[in-house]
């Protein structure tokens, strides 16, 4: 299992911080991020260091954050839309976090999709494992390659559920996968 630390500081930290919109954030390099050249109009794709790349749906509201101060982005926070991350273990030291509103999923390596919307936090894994914590009540699960969780701010408990091959197709769509 993976080991998380620091939930609700960083909850109450992601509350603080102020989302910026990808539109902005498009026209420019963030952090140690660069920008893939565009090949659709309906999401972009940050490279960062080299083992981390972050597609992003188009009008994803969200911020880049260097939390440990080493130049290199360890986690993103997410305020709206749909995210991929993609985390290669053997060069990204450190794990990467996605903190919402609602959850904060963290792993060490592997490819997850976080999706925020309508006051809820939707978190698939494609490869790997993925920790997530419910940033109401603190509750943590760790998911598996298909599964996934549905997070509200409310104070139910985080249910692991095998998603359907539909409802995986319709946000991998969005993602460009």
């Amino acid at each position: 299992m993976i080991k998380i630390g620091n939930f609700l500081p960083t909850a109450l930290t992601a509350a603080v911080l102020s989302a910026v919109s990808t539109d902005a954030v498009f026209a420019q390099t963030a952090g140690n991020c660069s920008l893939q050249p565009a090949v659709s109009a309906e999401r972009q794709t940050l490279n960062c260091q080299p083992g981390l790349s972050i597609t992003l749906e188009r009008g994803a509201h969200y911020r880049l954050a260097d939390r440990n101060h080493d130049g290199q982005v360890d986690a993103i926070v997410l305020n709206g839309k749909a995210v991929l991350v993609d985390v290669d273990s053997s060069k990204v030291k450190g794990g990467f976090e996605v903190v919402t509103p609602q959850a904060i999923a963290a792993v060490r390596g592997t490819q997850w999709a976080v999706d925020v919307q309508r006051g809820k936090t939707s978190v698939l894994v494609l490869r790997g494992r993925v920790a997530v914590n419910k940033v109401s009540t603190g509750q943590g699960v760790t998911l598996g390659k298909g599964q996934g969780i549905d997070a509200d701010s409310g104070r139910s408990s985080l249910r692991v559920i095998s998603w359907a091959q539909q409802r995986i197709n319709a946000l991998m769509t969005r993602l460009g996968q």
